[in-house]
């Protein structure tokens, strides 16, 4: 599974306008994406309102790339 993220850019922390990211996993318990971001780390990240640990506000959402067969990214994304 691929997202493409839009918004604003984090930093190497965390992830960058316009780029896409393969997503591991939706987490079945809190619902999260998790996302290899540009620390090369997997964290999860809120699928609606996608924004690094420690910020205030989401800047950004996902365009999806490639989901799986069940739909999984859209689900969580658009519910």
């Amino acid at each position: 599974m691929k997202v493409r993220y839009v918004g604003k850019s984090y930093g190497i922390d965390s992830m960058t306008d316009g780029k896409t990211y393969d997503v591991l996993e939706v987490d079945e318990i809190t619902g999260g994406l998790r996302i290899v971001d540009d620390s090369g780390e997997d964290y999860l990240y809120h699928p609606k309102a996608p924004k690094p640990n420690g910020a205030k506000e989401a800047y950004g959402h996902y365009e999806i790339v490639e989901d799986d067969a069940t739909g999984s990214l859209k689900k969580a994304i658009y519910g």
